[in-house]
């Protein structure tokens, strides 16, 4: 998930201080974004989980630390604050500035959320002029959406989270909102305000794209994607996101 990074000073304010003497431990920035990557989730998240895997394949340890998406991307892009990078990232030309992706970590259906009680077809992104489309601030959605956006081909509302997000197509302060498949499912069945009204609301079937997960190295630690690909490669990817997304859902 790429993002807009808006830089306030409170950021370098009570930054923590990581150890680094272990170079077998890789400490990496991320965000609250289940059932990919959560401190509340099983194993942290699906992403999670398989980043981890993929360096214990090559005897490294992996550390997280939870942040807003926007302070996430600082402070792991920023090799001044001691950690090696952040993740899930989608991928475009103009991130990463001086660092490097990883191969694919993960893999996400991104579409729009709509209300049972609104008919909604398109072919293309242009046909989504009528509408207003929530987002939410600091992530990407995808690479000609956020370009129409930009010259107001396709209007949008930011909200600061996927629960606001849902919530203001609830209450019709949209018309359709950008999330990921899962994110949307996972929000229904455990977000307890969209819980209550979740037979309000589905998931479009016409998907937005299907998109890649990275991890994003920072500038002084390019060398771990190298290492990471590596125990991508040791492992199953995707079945190692579906056994824990099974997991998930099968102990609800």
């Amino acid at each position: 998930m790429l993002s807009r990074i808006v830089v306030s000073a409170v950021l370098c304010l009570a930054v923590p201080s990581f150890a680094t003497a272990d170079d077998k431990v890789v400490r990496l920035a991320t965000l609250e974004w289940a059932p990919y990557t959560s401190e509340s989730a099983r194993h942290d998240g699906a992403t999670t989980e398989v980043v981890r895997r993929a360096f214990e394949a090559m005897g490294y340890q992996l550390e997280v630390v939870f942040y807003p998406w926007e302070r996430a991307i600082k402070m792991g892009g920023d090799p001044g604050y001691g950690l090696h990078g952040y993740f899930p990232e989608y991928f475009r030309e103009d991130s990463a500035p001086g660092g490097v992706f990883s191969d694919p970590v993960g893999y996400g259906p991104l579409g729009l959320a709509v209300r049972l009680d609104t008919e909604v077809s398109w072919d293309n992104l242009e046909d989504l002029s009528p509408y207003t489309i929530g987002t939410v601030q600091g992530y990407a959605n995808t690479t000609d959406f956020d370009a129409l956006a930009a010259e107001g081909v396709i209007n949008v509302s930011e909200a600061m989270t996927d629960v606001t997000n849902l919530m203001k197509l609830v209450y019709g302060r949209v018309d359709l909102s950008v999330i990921d498949q899962h994110v949307f499912e996972y929000l229904l069945s455990t977000n307890p305000e969209l819980n209550a009204v979740q037979q309000q609301l589905q998931f479009h079937q016409k998907l937005l794209e299907m998109k890649a997960l990275y991890v994003t190295f920072n500038s002084a630690n390019t060398h771990l994607a190298d290492i990471l690909n590596q125990g991508l490669a040791k492992i199953d990817v995707r079945a190692t996101q579906e056994e824990v997304f099974s997991d998930y859902y099968l102990s609800k």
